[in-house]
């Protein structure tokens, strides 16, 4: 078992904790959280050590899991790499590109993993598909949120879209070459609701709308791709797959074809991929112990937590531009 120290005893920290604690790949030495009243009430509901000293904590353990507010990642992941600890950080994972470019090039200097929390990588309804995700030529995405006073320090984007910017990222894999975007701030400092226009240099488009004060959630996405429609329900772990192929002579009467104006004629079939219930938490947390355990890459490293970084800040910068004028990637 790899011993473990958690940072951060929000209320994500505290998911981390019990998650920690009941989980078989990991020892969890304890945590720490910079507010002593907040870390001794929390040691006492959890029945876990609460260490005064951050550097202390990072000391005793293997593994790291930065569960802080996003400006402060930077600072506790510096620290643990320099130990010589593995890390695990929260999306995003930190508050500027020139901190997470800091944090891959000191992985790779004192040989540690570092893995970001993009936890719906892990959604049981993305597994169900990802592997049949073939160069989506246009992606679709609605994240919607009831209003919720935490996370509304920093951009609807960076709070909840990145969530998709990642998915799509980790879709595409293409160069982005421009975005165009528009943010709307309705009841917080930062917008509460945006709109983003991915173009990719294999010519796919990704349109994605994120809010946080709908009147009710929704994550869903949908890809298109040749020959075939890709549904995925984040939020209600569902999905739906919708594919064509050349139809036959002779379709049963029960065939759905359509025939386009060239005579093409092409059969509509539905899959049913089988979805595995999971808790996408603890496999994200488990998933890097793996890596560690196997020497092998983890799913999402700290360059793909940086690449939704720097596309999230681009939407944001695009904010202030004129409608049509573009973000353009070098």
């Amino acid at each position: 078992m790899l011993k473990a120290g958690v940072l951060g005893a929000g209320h994500l920290g505290k998911i981390h904790l019990r998650l920690l604690k009941e989980s078989t790949r990991f020892e969890l030495v304890g945590f720490h959280d910079p507010d002593a009243i907040v870390g001794e009430k929390v040691s006492k509901e959890f029945d876990v050590p609460y260490f005064e000293n951050m550097g202390e904590l990072i000391k005793a353990v293997e593994v790291v899991d930065i569960v802080t507010p996003t400006l402060s990642h930077f600072e506790c992941a510096e620290k643990a790499i320099r130990a010589g600890r593995h890390v695990f950080i929260e999306k995003p994972i930190t508050h500027t590109l020139e901190e997470a470019e800091t944090l891959i090039a000191l992985a790779r200097e004192f040989g540690v993993k570092g893995q970001v929390g993009h936890v719906e990588r892990f959604n049981p309804a993305f597994n169900a598909v990802k592997d049949a995700l073939d160069s989506p030529m246009f992606i679709e995405t609605h994240r919607l949120a009831e209003f919720n006073p935490r996370g509304t320090d920093v951009p609807v984007v960076l709070d909840l879209m990145i969530h998709d910017i990642d998915i799509i990222l980790s879709a595409v894999r293409s160069e982005v070459v421009s975005i165009e975007a528009s943010g709307v701030s309705v009841i917080s400092n930062s917008p509460d609701i945006a709109n983003a226009r991915i173009a990719f240099a294999n010519g796919c488009v990704a349109n994605l709308t994120a809010s946080r004060i709908s009147l009710k959630n929704m994550r869903k996405s949908r890809f298109f791709q040749r020959d075939a429609y890709i549904s995925v329900d984040f939020l209600e772990r569902k999905v739906e797959v919708v594919r064509m192929k050349d139809a036959p002579e002779n379709p049963g009467d029960f065939d759905m074809v359509l025939q386009n104006a060239e005579g093409v004629r092409k059969q509509i079939y539905f899959e049913n991929p089988e979805i595995h219930a999971n808790n996408a938490i603890l496999d994200e947390l488990e998933a890097l112990a793996d890596a560690i355990e196997s020497k092998k890459p983890v799913p999402v490293p700290l360059e793909d937590g940086t690449q939704a970084l720097k596309v999230a800040l681009r939407i944001i910068e695009a904010f202030g531009r004129k409608p049509g004028e573009p973000v353009i990637l070098s």
